[in-house]
């Protein structure tokens, strides 16, 4: 195992807050019963600072902010191009903090610095994107000419309720505040309460950015509370959610009662599927990538590695000594590939997933705690081959530095063991036919699809999954869809023609 350069003691950013509070109504307020939780770092497993603990009151404090900010602010009035402005000025804040933002998530969540870095860029490029959307944004006119037309009135739907995960927190949060505020929403946000640290700086960046009171409130705590009433708000019409699948079902659940609209992006169990055909070198790399890169720790991951029978035992060692060299160690080291899962819990569950793969497949690489890192919640890029069809490490999502290979005969079977699993999120293909390729990608069961590539995604495209892997999709103007109600409005021009009933 190659470590990471050693240090002397374990990295600590400066000026850390030793409590983390709500945002309400544009001010930093505790929990009205004065409950909080500990939040911890994953290096140290030792607790930092305490976080306000949201309970139903605290969510109808903020909902009321928002939802008076909707009806009575200026907000959901402005122009496009005022709102736009204000978003360009979001990212560029994000863009000047990007050291600090990245110093921090990295801290509290075990993310290597350099993946970090990336995050913060691309949570300026959300609020960039949709700031240009909005001003470009169009709605369609339907015409009959001297009878009737036709026209899509598009407006904000109220208050969005936002529940973030604790992988890649700040990046993703951007993901759900750049379309609900570009479009004229306001917000509640419950991150997740194993990350609070990087959510807490929006508050200023708003607040700095010209964003009304009231517009963005943020309120921290634990699903099962803070969660739970949010999604169970009657003023809350909007829902969107990203995280664990059994979590996505009981707020399906909870939201029913008030119709509320959901978008939810949920687990995975991505394949990857590797053609005899395929650029091996490439697909080694992608490969690699795509399960090790964030801790393992992302929705995306390509966790199922499938690979034509006459290629498969050259892939499997290439890319178990690939995996045997990855750089595990302290997530503030620049040479660092693969840091600490982000909490205690969390990592005794991936631990218990590798057990239970030793008796599941032929060990390849890692295997447990790197034998260099005695503390923290570390495990080694772990390397699974021969996995059955319905073994558990095949079938469960893992969400940490594993991985399962299968070797397949035919390109039915591998289509058949790429749909193979409840979940439906991603698939990677790497094969050079180009028939293949596309009938491939389109009977595979994947809301998205990269051929012969990485996980890299254009703004514009829809993201989503299907099966117990989501609820519709965003990104791009399916963002927008969700984010606005599409009223139609009927003119006749002319005489109006219609039954005379009881005349």
């Amino acid at each position: 195992m190659t470590t990471a350069a050693e240090t002397t003691s374990h990295y600590v950013p400066q000026d850390l807050p030793t409590h983390i509070q709500h945002y309400i109504d544009g001010e930093f307020v505790d929990s009205v019963g004065g409950k909080t939780f500990d939040v911890l770092d994953p290096v140290s497993n030792t607790n930092y600072a305490t976080a306000a603990a949201g309970q139903k009151e605290d969510i109808d404090l903020a909902v009321a902010a928002a939802r008076k900010a909707f009806v009575n602010g200026p907000w959901p009035r402005m122009k496009p191009r005022e709102r736009a402005r204000v978003l360009n000025r979001i990212a560029d804040a994000v863009e000047a903090q990007e050291a600090r933002l990245a110093e921090l998530e990295t801290f509290d969540t075990g993310l290597p610095i350099t993946q970090a870095k990336g995050q913060a860029l691309r949570a300026a490029e959300n609020f960039r994107f949709f700031a240009d959307l909005i001003v470009a944004q169009f709605d369609d006119a339907m015409k009959v000419p001297g009878a009737q037309i036709n026209y899509v009135n598009r407006k904000p739907i109220g208050v969005a309720g936002l529940i973030t995960p604790w992988n890649t927190p700040f990046m993703l949060e951007s993901w759900k505040l750049a379309p609900a505020l570009a479009t004229g929403n306001t917000v509640v946000l419950k991150p997740a309460e194993f990350t609070p640290l990087s959510a807490s700086l929006w508050a200023q960046i708003f607040k700095d950015a010209g964003l009304p009171d009231g517009v963005f409130n943020l309120v921290n705590g634990l699903g099962e509370e803070a969660g739970d009433a949010l999604v169970k708000h009657p003023d809350v019409p909007l829902i969107s959610f990203t995280g664990e699948t059994t979590t996505g079902q009981t707020i399906f659940r909870n939201a029913a009662a008030n119709l509320k609209g959901l978008s939810m992006e949920l687990g995975g169990k991505s394949p990857c599927v590797v053609f005899a055909d395929a650029d091996l070198d490439a697909a080694i790399d992608s490969a690699l990538f795509g399960v090790f890169s964030l801790n393992g720790e992302r929705c995306t991951a390509g966790s199922r590695i499938l690979v034509e029978r006459g290629v498969y035992e050259e892939f499997c060692e290439k890319y178990a000594a690939r995996a045997k060299n990855i750089v595990v160690g302290d997530p503030h080291d620049p040479k660092t590939e693969v840091g600490a899962l982000v909490h205690p819990e969390h990592y005794a569950k991936v631990a218990s997933y590798v057990e239970i793969g030793k008796s599941e497949g032929r060990l390849l690489a890692g295997g447990g705690r790197p034998a260099h890192l005695p503390e923290g919640n570390y495990i080694a890029p772990t390397v699974f081959a021969d996995v059955a069809p319905d073994a558990r490490i095949f079938q469960e999502e893992i969400f940490g530095p594993v991985v399962a290979i299968t070797p397949f005969d035919s390109d039915e079977e591998a289509l058949a063991l790429a749909n193979n699993t409840r979940y439906g999120l991603a698939a990677y293909i790497w094969t050079q036919n180009l028939t293949r390729a596309h009938n491939f990608s389109q009977n595979v069961e994947a809301g998205m699809v990269w051929l012969n590539s990485h996980n890299v995604r254009d703004l514009r495209t829809p993201f989503g999954g299907v099966k117990a892997s989501g609820l519709g999709h965003e990104g791009g103007y399916r963002s927008i869809d969700f984010y606005t109600d599409q009223q139609a409005v009927h003119i006749t021009l002319g005489t109006v023609h219609t039954p005379k009933f009881g005349a």
